[in-house]
């Protein structure tokens, strides 16, 4: 038991008493690699403590990788790295480079001791939860970007509550936990009136909904402000086979739709930006050169990063909407 030292008095919470005197054993080699740490049952009985003392200890540093439990035989030293007080995972639905811009952001802001391990569900339910289910236990925070998949909510309750924030979208069945979220309802609708007075000029708003990755608020922000305002307007699903009429206004939240439509416009020889009009969902760099420059409603995704390392870092528990803006090029 001379790795373990308990005090009374000390002005220090029991548990963290035990994390510090494992590290320091840690650092001054009395527990290597591989060792096995004193049983639960023997720190107990060494300190007079309650099980749940000893068993917080041993799971914060599980969670922080220095330590692994075996079933059974019990708790051995998985790394002599001490100095990591975060151990983070982190779980997108695809990697794009929206989410390059939050990873990168965030990383940076993070600092230092820390590790962030990156996952994908690709908008696949079973991998969702099958790398919820294998990280459960292993990390000091998840943060979790469940998009619009069904039947997901018992897969991210099964993780602790205190540890676990919401990225990008979240929903009423996910209320409980803190978030860094986009209003896309709201933000594609606000998006929409402030580009209003150029909007009047076209005949018909056009929106170009898969529906598969897409939020729902979008369709939805698109539908209230048109009926609001009094826009003709169409929804779709993809625009293969089609041709774009004179007076068109296409609202366009995939790329892949974006390339379609402008490769269109050029075999039909009409002009952007006057023959029709069209507006791109969130901001990439090549959208202020593309076809003389295109409009964008777009949240701000370096600002997203930086806000969701403020909140692991200061453990904040709020639901924050991240901020969106419309950039007005020659396209509208």
């Amino acid at each position: 038991m001379n790795v373990i030292s308990v005090q009374n008095n000390l002005g220090l919470p029991k548990y963290k008493q035990i994390i510090l005197s494992i590290e320091k054993a840690i650092e001054e080699e009395k527990l290597k690699k591989g060792d096995r740490l004193p049983s639960v049952n023997k720190v107990c009985l060494a300190f007079s403590l309650s099980r749940d003392t000893v068993l917080q200890a041993y799971d914060e540093l599980k969670k922080r990788g220095i330590i692994y439990a075996i079933p059974g035989k019990g708790y051995y030293v998985k790394s002599v790295e001490t100095t990591l007080k975060h151990r983070i995972f982190l779980l997108f639905d695809e990697l794009n480079i929206f989410k390059e811009d939050i990873y990168n952001s965030f990383l940076k802001n993070i600092g230092k001791n820390v590790q962030v391990d990156i996952f994908f569900h690709h908008f696949n339910v079973r991998v969702f939860q099958k790398l919820i289910n294998d990280s459960n236990g292993n990390y000091t925070k998840y943060i979790i970007m469940p998009t619009n998949l069904n039947d997901i909510v018992d897969s991210v309750k099964t993780l602790p509550v205190n540890e676990v924030i919401i990225l990008d979208q979240t929903n009423q069945n996910l209320k409980l936990y803190p978030a860094i979220y986009q209003n896309h309802q709201k933000d594609i609708f606000e998006g929409l009136y402030k580009a209003k007075s150029r909007l009047n000029k076209y005949k018909k708003l056009i929106l170009i909904f898969p529906g598969f990755r897409e939020p729902l608020g979008m369709k939805l922000g698109f539908e209230d402000f048109c009926t609001a305002y009094h826009f003709e307007y169409e929804i779709i699903t993809e625009f293969t086979g089609r041709e774009i009429t004179t007076g068109d206004l296409y609202i366009i939240p995939n790329d892949r739709d974006l390339v379609k439509v402008i490769e269109s416009a050029g075999k039909q020889s009409l002009k952007l930006g006057s023959d029709f009009g069209i507006i791109s969902y969130n901001e990439t760099p090549l959208k202020k050169i593309v076809a003389n420059g295109i409009t964008t409603i777009s949240t701000h995704f370096e600002a997203m990063g930086k806000i969701l390392a403020e909140m692991v870092l200061k453990g904040n528990k709020e639901q924050i909407e991240n901020k969106s803006s419309l950039i007005m090029r020659n396209s509208l």
